[in-house]
């Protein structure tokens, strides 16, 4: 099972989870990533997929993204392998991203 997240928006966030001491990040693949984001390059579909996740509402998408990891991880008698375990770590990451921007807004 693999969870992905196409937009590069959120590329840097789940690849990304710790920064070094020179301020690049740590990527979960062993390399590194530049810390800035070029957003000259966000595309339309991609603007408008922001703006959607704003009206939805980015607190409900969080609260709903962490019902779901602890339902798996807290209520489930499945056990979890390496991808399952990497799974539910983006969960984490999309919705502590989710509250990173609606404390922004």
């Amino acid at each position: 099972m693999k969870f992905a997240v196409t937009s590069p928006l959120f590329i840097h966030s789940i690849h990304c989870i710790t920064r070094t001491s020179n301020g690049q990040g740590v990527c979960l693949n062993g390399n590194s990533a530049s810390t800035a984001i070029d957003t000259r390059n966000v595309s339309k579909s991609q603007l408008e997929f922001l703006d959607y996740l704003k009206f939805h509402g980015l607190e409900q998408l969080s609260e709903s993204l962490k019902l779901i990891h602890d339902l798996a991880l807290y209520h489930s008698d499945v056990s979890f392998n390496e991808d399952e375990e990497s799974a539910l770590f983006d969960l984490k990451i999309l919705w502590e991203g989710f509250e990173r921007i609606g404390q922004e807004s």
